[in-house]
């Protein structure tokens, strides 16, 4: 009786590697389109928040470039992805109430979030009010 091809590569000592994880910068594109898809912002919203063209988040976008976490760029997305995933927690995670929120004004932020989080200022100030309430650390 023949043995499969993968039987006597087993039984030989191979085995079968796992695909290999993602990069970090990888990861944080993927992720930067997804929280980008979430609160329903343009390619061009997320490249000024992260301070990128619009056309580097359309290469972003089609997996034909990634982020540098250590990068300026990578540290604005980071820091949206924080604000997020607090905003996350806080609405349960229904994207429609993320986006409605995005786009209220807010009395103790004393602005729009939408257009506070296109400023690094305005950005910092939605992710810590996120935190905070969120209970996040």
């Amino acid at each position: 009786m023949a043995r499969s091809a993968a039987a006597v590569r087993e039984s030989a000592g191979a085995h079968r590697v796992a695909p290999a994880m993602p990069a970090e910068s990888e990861v944080l594109a993927r992720a930067l389109v997804r929280a980008g898809d979430m609160l329903g912002l343009t390619g061009e919203e997320l490249a000024t928040i992260v301070g990128l063209s619009p056309a580097s988040i359309s290469r972003i976008r089609h997996g034909r470039l990634v982020l540098d976490p250590a990068s300026k760029p990578g540290e604005l997305a980071l820091m949206l992805l924080g604000a997020v995933r607090a905003l996350d927690a806080l609405v349960g995670a229904r994207d429609e109430l993320a986006r409605a929120w995005l786009d209220a004004a807010n009395a103790d932020l004393g602005d729009v979030p939408r257009r506070m989080i296109r400023r690094v200022d305005g950005l910092a100030r939605v992710a810590r009010y996120l935190d905070a309430a969120s209970g996040a650390r």
